[in-house]
């Protein structure tokens, strides 16, 4: 039982490292976009619900 399982166990090891790639540069542009946008997008709603945070206190 113990040699079945460590024989798995290297066989799930070997094809694990062969998987394994490097991020590209197209990959990590996209993510820097994407979390600044969502950055953006969250301060614009901030300055707008203070600038207009009187007047939407009677809705």
């Amino acid at each position: 039982m113990t040699a079945a399982l460590r024989a798995h166990w290297e066989k799930i090891q070997d094809h694990a490292a062969q998987d394994r790639g490097d991020i590209s540069i197209t990959t990590i542009i996209i993510w820097v976009a994407a979390v600044a946008g969502a950055l953006l997008i969250a301060g614009t709603i901030g300055v707008v619900i203070t600038k207009y945070n009187g007047k939407l206190s009677g809705i």
